[in-house]
């Protein structure tokens, strides 16, 4: 960071430590580097002014102050005045408690903004390492020097000819980012696996572990009685990684176990994380190492419990702290991550699930994880369905060359490969064995089709082809294509993470912004409703659809995910995914998934074409009638409640719209889950 300094240079810290204490708490190489420049050194806690100011974690204010009044880029009294005066003009719509709350945030900053008075001493330890020295040669050499800020010194010929880079490597990039991370209370905690399902970053995590694998755990290592009968006599843990975790508390906010002694706490609990982080980086790697279940004792995957003590293949992303769009992902990962076919349309989740220089998307002891690739905003689905095609042509290939060869490989072996039941773990575990033997069969060949074969093999180990991808996406730019491939009756699995806005290129209104909500290029609120991509698929009436949010029922957006897969064709997920550029405390945003629901503005329902051979009602209403009026809803979401605040007539008008659009909507479902024939219901028209 120093390197660029020249001397004299002015170097502003924000830090939780004092000026008289953190001179003594920077690295060595700092402190020398800071005497050899004569660098001037300012400390502030931006931290604790947000929190105190009512910021949240919200700093640019705080940091931007204390810029100009360092810098002397203009004189301290008349950049104050300029921010204060852009403060009100920037938050005015927001109302006039935000604009006191930057103000204050404003004064607060520039008393506690403080010079450090530069011992002559060097005394700071050695920085730890950037990269651990277990990390993979890639990761020390080239994924090191761009994480060090140092890419441009590479030579091309240290990247990837082929422009793949390997997978799980983000578990290498230690941030640090948090100051308070989840503390896990084993007295307290019911093992109801809530917290791990719902944690953004996969940093929380649990696990069923034999007792007499903890015999050399690191003094302190917490565990407790599992209370599964399936696995009688283990030890149930859940670990941390310290320095992964953002600090978001959503694994807070979602468990239920509350400790009856002090009622303030709960299973899951915030704790100050440098006192731990030595400490919890030792149990965390011990975590890791301790052995998964094996195959045998594989738990059903019917309950959020079981699935969470699965390793997610999806980590420690570099999505926003407490995003809602990355629970769907890392549990797509977790079920059928180890075989999962990956199409990723340009947004949010191709940035945090594929930018340099780590990649979040990883690896089972096996070395098995997803192939992941990103295509375009208007050719993602056709992308992921090249994939789809690509794999039934192998197939097809190899059956043929299996049928043509099966005299040489074994006429039993073959049989099991072509009649293999891959409908669950142990019957996917079943035919890899398989795999393996007829691999080992087909290297002591040595003819053409022998190696054909052996190259195209393992696609006759079941995968499972996901596309996913935002609203924007989906709803608009890539929606020509979504609806092509949805047509096509082939067995693809389609995930939107649903934000109503587009997210990544800075808030713009998509057609899944509702009806009022302010957003870019809908600054007076939004005139039109959703455009509703469920009903329009569940026209065609082949196509599996469900609606979910996992911070109203995460066991019902389990079950969506299991049956949209198993079903044999094309199936629609849309994901409710709350943002930040909805005006919300990101800490509460599994509350306002909840309130969505409540409020009758995201329904919750499945519509599973396969219950009409078994003279079923394809479509089942899974969510409540409202308990709350849609109005309650949207006043707790910045993006409802500036245009309250800027233009009340507009809010309510458009309020009293959406309320009856929804009442409309739901009498619609209503009609659907009571009637033999959904398609048809959903056919007429209501509004």
């Amino acid at each position: 960071m120093l390197a660029s300094a020249t001397e004299g240079a002015i170097v502003l810290l924000n830090s939780p430590y004092s000026p008289e204490e953190v001179w003594d708490q920077l690295p060595l190489h700092f402190q020398q580097i800071v005497h050899k420049k004569k660098l001037k050194l300012f400390v502030v806690d931006a931290y604790a002014v947000a929190k105190e100011t009512g910021m949240g974690g919200r700093m640019n204010t705080i940091l931007q102050t204390c810029f100009f009044a360092i810098s002397k880029v203009l004189p301290a009294d008349t950049a104050i005045a300029a921010i204060k005066k852009a403060i009100k003009k920037t938050y005015g719509k927001r109302g006039e408690a935000v604009v006191q709350k930057n103000i204050a945030a404003v004064d607060a900053s520039l008393a506690r903004l403080k010079e450090v008075q530069i011992p002559d001493r060097t005394n700071g330890k050695p920085a730890p390492a950037l990269i651990s020295d277990a990390a993979p040669e890639f990761v020390r050499t080239t994924l090191r020097q761009i994480i060090a800020e140092e890419g441009d010194l590479l030579p091309v010929s240290a990247l990837p000819a082929d422009g793949t880079f390997p997978s799980a490597t983000s578990q290498w990039e230690k941030r640090g980012l948090a100051l308070q991370v989840p503390v896990w209370d084993p007295e307290v905690c019911i093992q109801c696996g809530k917290c791990v399902m719902v944690c953004p970053h996969a940093t929380i995590r649990s696990k069923i572990i034999p007792k007499d694998a903890v015999a050399n755990a690191p003094e302190g290592f917490l565990t407790t009685k599992a209370k599964w009968k399936e696995i009688p006599d283990s030890l149930f843990t859940i670990q941390v990684a310290v320095e992964d975790c953002t600090g978001c508390t959503l694994c807070v906010e979602v468990c239920p176990a509350k400790n009856r002694s002090q009622t303030n706490r709960k299973a899951i609990n915030m704790e100050e994380m440098p006192p731990i982080r030595e400490q919890g980086r030792k149990y965390w790697d011990f975590f890791l190492d301790a052995p998964d279940l094996p195959e045998s004792q594989h738990l059903p995957l019917n309950l959020v419990r079981n699935i969470q003590t699965r390793r997610p293949l999806f980590e420690f992303s570099g999505a926003c702290a407490g995003c809602g769009e990355t629970p769907y992902v890392k549990l797509v990962s977790q079920i059928y991550g180890d075989r999962a076919l990956i199409a990723n349309a340009t947004g949010c989740s191709s940035i945090y699930g594929g930018n340099l220089p780590t990649t979040p998307w990883a690896k089972n002891a096996d070395g098995r994880g997803p192939a992941w690739s990103n295509s375009l905003f208007e050719d993602n689905a056709e992308f992921g369905f090249g994939m789809r095609i690509t794999l039934n042509q192998h197939i097809v290939h190899a059956t043929r060359l299996l049928k043509v060869m099966q005299e040489q490989l074994g006429v039993d072996l073959i049989a099991g490969i072509l009649a293999a039941d891959q409908s669950n773990d142990h019957g996917i575990a079943a035919q890899r064995t398989r795999i393996v033997q007829l691999k080992e069969k087909l290297q002591k060949i040595n003819t053409p089709q022998a190696k054909d074969l052996f190259s195209i093999a393992d696609n006759l180990v079941k995968k499972s082809v996901w596309i996913m991808g935002g609203d924007g996406w989906a709803y608009d730019i890539g929606y020509g294509g979504l609806d092509h491939v949805l047509a096509q009756g082939l067995n693809v699995n389609i995930l939107v993470l649903d934000t109503q806005v587009y997210s990544n290129t800075g808030g713009q209104s998509s057609k899944a912004t509702p009806l009022g909500a302010v957003a870019k290029f809908a600054a007076s609120g939004k005139r039109t409703g959703r455009k509703d991509i469920g009903l329009m698929a569940i026209s065609y009436g082949n196509i599996y659809v469900a609606q979910v949010a996992m911070g109203a029922d995460d066991a019902h957006t389990l079950r969506a995910f299991q049956e949209a897969e198993a079903y044999e064709g094309p199936s629609l997920i849309i994901a409710y995914s709350h943002c930040i550029a909805h005006g919300i405390i990101m800490e509460h945003g599994l509350k306002h998934q909840k309130m969505a629901v409540q409020s009758g503005a995201w329904p919750l329902y499945r519509y599973n074409p396969a219950l009409k051979d078994q003279g079923k009602n394809p479509f089942t209403l899974d969510s409540k009638a409202p308990t709350i009026p849609l109005k309650e809803y949207m006043q707790e979401e910045g993006r409802f409640r500036i245009l309250a605040q800027g233009n009340p007539e507009a809010s309510r008008m458009l309020t009293e719209r959406a309320q009856a659009e929804n009442e409309q909507k739901l009498h619609l479902f209503q009609r659907m889950a009571a009637s033999a024939t959904a398609v048809e219901a959903a056919a007429q028209p209501t509004i």
